[in-house]
């Protein structure tokens, strides 16, 4: 073995020591029991499955990262609701990280990766499209459905207490804070956990909104959870953008506090995503369609009240998100204690919903969201700014919006859960921002604070 491949093993090892140490410090005091059996409800019933809705193949194997936006393809998977369409050898696959869920798409399960899974946005696009796959290989992808809004939060180390950190940084003091700091030569360190995608997005918005400049006043970096989260206690990193359960986490383990929701940032954003090789899909379309019509039952099934315990039992098992009931139950409920005051905030309209918020479906992809998405590359300079000239191109080859359609009315939903237009129409901020999907480029001109490249 060479001298660089035992550097790159012993770096593996200190990694994944240093995961597992953070977790075990985390998990510390609290107890992981999986729920009896006798507090499971029934599992979903097979249908009767006619020619036009029997699946090509039974078999998929799909990508998962364990934070709140998998719920849906972990409940499809534990209550019958893959079998119950027909999908009776589903495999959902525990990813390691998003980089090792966009390599695993590449290989495709044939080559022993994955078929689809759960995807920050605009993930499935930039694969699409060859920009951060290895080699530039173009891989087609397909948006099926979106998996769930909000569920993010930006939590800060606790080191900072009493600093500012709060919704508004420009009124609080934080956005000074934060300049001065690298002004001093200690800059503030943020981290998320896969560069050019939504919790990159979130915290970019939120630092400027308040004048910070988040490519020149502090240090912005991807870096994997439970390395973060030691880090953090440690004392060499200062903030993280991420998806519950972990900035529940870090309140709860005394780490840092959670200094803004992303659902303050923009109430009802669309977060992550469920999408499928395009090869697959069209190879298979009827076993696309039964996969998403059994996710949209289990994101049904997630947002019955009544369900609540029970899925909080099955998220927390080892094989999935491996954390105490305790540490997500408030958060599924709308309870955060917020700032360095830890005040108690309870709304359920800022909590991860599934099925429906209040501006209608949260399943349906819609294509306006999906524009934002790419807006918000181009603003940042992560995508050149003439491809908002391509953008509905993208969009129409990636969306599966008629698919989301089909399955709709084979699962007989009521019109009004259906949406008539692709767009949700205008999408309002904290800061009064406003995002008229039929004007991006206006929007990009509003923004005081941004990055385009020509």
């Amino acid at each position: 073995m060479s001298h660089s491949s035992l550097n790159l093993t012993r770096r593996r090892f200190l990694f994944t020591a240093g995961a597992s140490a953070a977790g075990a410090m985390l998990l510390k005091g609290c107890s992981l029991n999986p729920p009896s059996p006798t507090d499971l409800s029934p599992k979903a019933e097979a249908l009767p499955l006619s020619p036009a809705t029997t699946p090509e193949i039974t078999a998929a194997k799909l990508g998962f990262i364990a934070i709140v936006e998998s719920a849906p393809l972990i409940i499809a998977k534990e209550k019958g609701f893959f079998e119950r369409h027909g999908m009776t050898n589903v495999d959902i696959s525990k990813q390691a990280s998003w980089g090792a869920a966009r390599d695993n798409i590449e290989i495709g399960s044939t080559g022993g990766g994955i078929d689809g899974g759960q995807w920050q946005m605009p993930m499935p696009h930039l694969i699409s499209e060859g920009i951060i796959t290895k080699g530039k290989r173009k891989i087609p992808m397909v948006v099926l459905a979106k998996l769930c809004t909000q569920g993010n939060g930006i939590a800060i180390a606790k080191k900072h207490t009493g600093k500012g950190f709060e919704l508004d940084l420009a009124k609080s003091g934080g956005a000074d804070y934060i300049k001065d700091l690298k002004q001093s030569g200690t800059p503030f360190r943020a981290a998320y956990t896969f560069p050019k995608v939504n919790q990159d997005f979130w915290i970019r918005y939120w630092l400027a909104a308040s004048g910070i400049n988040p490519d020149e006043d502090l240090n912005l970096l991807a870096v994997p959870a439970a390395q973060t989260v030691a880090n953090m206690r440690t004392g060499t990193m200062d903030g993280f953008s991420t998806g519950d359960p972990w900035p529940y986490r870090i309140v709860r383990d005394k780490i840092g506090f959670l200094a803004v929701l992303t659902a303050q940032i923009w109430q009802y954003h669309p977060e992550e995503y469920f999408a499928m090789r395009k090869d697959w899909v069209e190879k298979y379309p009827k076993a696309a369609k039964a996969i998403l019509k059994a996710l949209m039952e289990a994101q049904m099934w997630c947002s019955k009240p009544e369900n609540r315990e029970e899925m909080l039992g099955i998220l927390s098992l080892r094989k999935y998100f491996n954390v105490p009931t305790e540490f997500i139950r408030d958060p599924y409920a709308g309870e955060y204690p917020l700032g360095d005051t830890k005040q108690v905030v309870k709304d359920p309209n800022q909590a991860t919903l599934y099925w429906k918020d209040p501006r209608g479906s949260v399943s349906y992809p819609y294509q306006s969201h999906e524009l934002w998405f790419l807006t918000e590359s181009v603003r940042w300079g992560f995508l050149p700014q003439g491809i908002l000239g391509e953008a509905d191109r993208i969009i129409n080859t990636v969306n599966g919006e008629k698919y989301w359609r089909e399955a709709a009315k084979e699962l007989e939903l009521a019109s009004q859960d259906i949406p008539e237009d692709p767009s949700r129409g205008i999408e309002k901020f904290f800061d009064g921002a406003e995002f008229d999907p039929q004007k991006p480029q206006a929007y990009l001109d509003s923004l005081k604070i941004k990055s385009i490249k020509t």
